[in-house]
């Protein structure tokens, strides 16, 4: 399968589909491994690979990693089929969710998949102003996770035990608080905006877009902002219907989804060595998701590796001269599970995907033409 696919929507500019190419997986899998690699180059310590052996043990670990990526995928599935009403069956909402997944993957974290998830979830007979409700409802819970775990987690953790480390990390761990205020601010900040626009006055917020991206140096986005303003308009009918039960099924299956991707990196460093606090490992990671959202580098490849060798080496029970290893091992084997399936089910979804949905049959021939 050739990674130059090109799709029947790439002539429509304007579609965001067109800005999807196989092509752009080459692009984070090749920030990472050269990140990974110059890690290895200037800090790996051979002598690291002595601490390895594997066993039941490490089977076990291991595998147990693996459920855990089952469980984020279990997640997500199990609250796009109750955002849905259960109108999408398990084999629907699997595949919009690695398509979404594998869009999150090539693009930058700031952007994600949302922008073409509306599209994944009409094309499996959902309508628009649904489709619309069920994604912006997605981005609305997964804010709110960070939104409350974030501060309960460092209220568990402590303020110190979260953000000081070595001093020798580097310049980013000596600004790992500042990022992680700015990327909670802006989360924060979405949340509320779209709480106000989603529950209280929809027609209001996107009065509000539109006077704020009529400004001449906002005005190539006015279109955008005018569609994300009858997004939520959309959304917010339909939201005003659902109950308490529905809100608690949502909630639980966003929680076992992110807290299922986080348990990932504590069972791979089980799987090897050990963890010295469990809990300050999750909640690393978890500042490590909201740090993500600044970076400009797709699917946050790269910085994601740097930011774990950097940041979680400390809580990896080996001697010291031998963390940067261990940490830069566990993190090739993170991103190994953890990232690059999805750009694999997407080189294989998508073009199927976009051949079931959009390729059209040439209209026949007429006979007074054929002659």
């Amino acid at each position: 399968m050739s990674l130059t696919y090109l799709h029947p929507v790439a002539k429509n500019n304007n579609n965001p589909l067109a800005k999807i190419k196989l092509s752009n997986a080459l692009y984070p899998i090749a920030i990472g491994l050269i990140v990974v690699g110059y890690l290895f180059w200037k800090d790996f310590n051979a002598d690291v690979l002595q601490d390895i052996h594997f066993s039941w043990h490490t089977l076990f670990w291991v595998v147990l990693a693996v459920f855990c990526m089952f469980g984020r995928d279990l997640g997500y599935i199990i609250r796009i089929r109750i955002l849905s009403n259960n109108q999408l069956s398990w084999l629907q909402a699997f595949r919009i969710i690695m398509l979404w997944e594998f869009t999150s993957a090539i693009t930058p974290s700031a952007v994600g998949g949302t922008s073409v998830a509306i599209i994944y979830v009409h094309k499996e007979g959902i309508s628009v102003g649904r489709s619309s409700a069920i994604v912006m409802l997605t981005s609305f819970l997964d804010e709110v996770y960070f939104i409350v775990m974030f501060p309960l987690l460092l209220l568990l953790v402590g303020r110190h035990a979260m953000f000081d480390i070595d001093p020798s990390s580097g310049v980013i761990a000596h600004s790992l608080m500042t990022f992680a205020l700015i990327g909670y601010s802006l989360k924060l900040v979405y949340v509320l905006i779209l709480s106000y626009g989603l529950f209280y006055n929809p027609r209001g917020l996107k009065w509000l877009l539109m006077r704020i991206f009529h400004l001449r140096f906002l005005r190539r986005w006015y279109r955008a902002a005018a569609n994300v303003g009858s997004d939520i308009i959309l959304s917010s009918y339909e939201i005003r219907r659902y109950g308490l039960r529905f809100w608690l099924k949502a909630g639980a299956s966003t929680f076992l989804s992110w807290s299922s991707r986080y348990l990932v990196a504590n069972a791979l460093i089980m799987a090897f060595f050990s963890v010295s606090d469990q809990l300050l490992l999750f909640a690393r990671q978890l500042v490590m998701w909201i740090m993500m959202l600044v970076m400009p580098t797709p699917g946050g490849s790269g910085f994601a590796e740097y930011i774990f060798t950097t940041y979680c080496r400390d809580l990896i029970n080996v001697p010291f001269s031998l963390q940067v290893g261990a940490a830069t091992l566990i993190a090739l084997f993170w991103r190994l599970i953890t990232y690059y399936p999805y750009l694999i089910a997407g080189v294989i979804l998508f073009p199927r995907w976009i051949k079931r949905n959009f390729s059209r049959k040439p209209a026949r021939t007429s006979s007074a033409e054929e002659c």
